[in-house]
């Protein structure tokens, strides 16, 4: 992926409303969501949708496509996926990298703190 591909990318996930979108894409997976449930899942009104769709399609990290009357959006995945590599390419210099932490602690079922 080119820098000026990882920056476009990054500007439009850089913005709550679009980040909250591209991530309930993500969650929904290859099959999308329309973009009545895309308002629906985030609380962003119709237009403004359009307007944030219209940004990640620019910056090439959404798809979307025709069902009957319905446009579905998807994330693009293929993009997503070379903006991790992008960002992640010779992590730690090339030796082993420290796992992510888990958490210090996981709530018990039903439980909202740790005891």
């Amino acid at each position: 992926m080119k820098t000026k591909s990882v920056v476009a990318a990054l500007a439009a996930l850089a913005q709550d409303s679009r980040l909250a979108i591209f991530r309930a894409l993500v969650q929904a997976g290859p099959g999308g969501l329309p973009a009545g449930k895309i308002g629906e899942i985030t609380g962003i009104s119709p237009s403004s949708v359009s307007f944030h769709m219209k940004e990640l399609s620019h910056a090439d990290m959404v798809a979307s496509r025709n069902e009957g009357r319905f446009v579905i959006y998807s994330a693009n995945f293929t993009t997503m996926n070379a903006l991790l590599a992008f960002l992640t390419e010779n992590c730690c210099g090339g030796n082993p990298c420290t796992p992510v932490c888990n958490p210090a602690c996981i709530p018990a079922d039903g439980a909202t703190s740790c005891s």
